[in-house]
């Protein structure tokens, strides 16, 4: 598993302002709500905690809380114990899961509509009832900043009832912004998202595909239907 290219490519799918790379690192400094634009990771199961310090600074120098996304893997034991030592705790654990863009691509019918760039309708769907207005708005500003990505939308009747977004980056595709209307759930739709996104990763020749999910997500479910396995589990942490 190539965690250095899945955690780049991660990172750069949420476009923060800026990202410093330090000690083997990515530090990515926005000032939003997405866990993984303002949280620093190691590119290898292995990487030293001694950058810890420095990262830190890192994000002070620019007025930002710091925060760490850290996988449990074995050999990053010493870091979550350094981090254990500086008084943070890891919280909202979650899952890196990959998987194939030919299964996706073939896995419900019929696919969603592809556009190349998000329309009112699409951004709409995360300012929906049920959905954290403030979360929203910077997971539209952050996906809509990302470059070359596609983005997918289910329409009734005029009305986009369920979205979701593909980023390409060091080999891999990855699925985000994966929302439907609460009104319209259990009917599919996030399935013909998912679809049409993986159409998208096999038109431009990408196999691989990565996603993030919160380990208590219902979504679960119709990701392990769509092919795809746990890479790892990971933890936020923060003071």
């Amino acid at each position: 598993m190539d965690v250095e290219a899945i955690e780049r490519a991660t990172v750069a799918a949420v476009a923060p302002p800026k990202v410093r790379e330090i000690g083997g690192w990515l530090a990515p400094l926005d000032d939003g709500t997405i866990g993984r634009a303002r949280s620093a990771v190691p590119l290898s199961h292995a990487a030293s905690s001694d950058p810890i310090g420095p990262i830190e600074a890192a994000y002070w120098a620019h007025g930002l809380t710091p925060a760490f996304r850290i996988a449990e893997a074995p050999g990053l034991a010493r870091v979550r114990e350094a981090l254990t030592e500086r008084g943070y705790l890891g919280a909202r654990p979650s899952l890196m899961k990959v998987g194939e863009a030919a299964r996706l691509a073939a896995f419900r019918d019929p696919p969603a509509e592809l556009m190349a760039a998000p329309d009112a309708g699409w951004a709409s769907v995360f300012l929906g009832e049920g959905f954290d207005p403030v979360d929203g708005a910077h997971r539209v500003a952050a996906l809509s900043r990302s470059l070359g990505a596609v983005y997918a939308a289910v329409r009734e009747n005029g009305r986009t009832v369920a979205v979701g977004a593909a980023s390409f980056g060091h080999g891999w595709g990855g699925v985000h912004g994966m929302r439907t209307a609460g009104d319209r759930r259990g009917r599919g739709l996030a399935g013909q998202i998912l679809t049409a996104l993986g159409q998208a990763m096999v038109a431009r020749g990408v196999d691989n595909v990565c996603l993030q999910v919160e380990e208590n997500n219902p979504a679960r479910a119709l990701y392990r239907k769509a092919g795809f396995t746990e890479a790892w589990r990971y933890r936020y942490w923060n003071r």
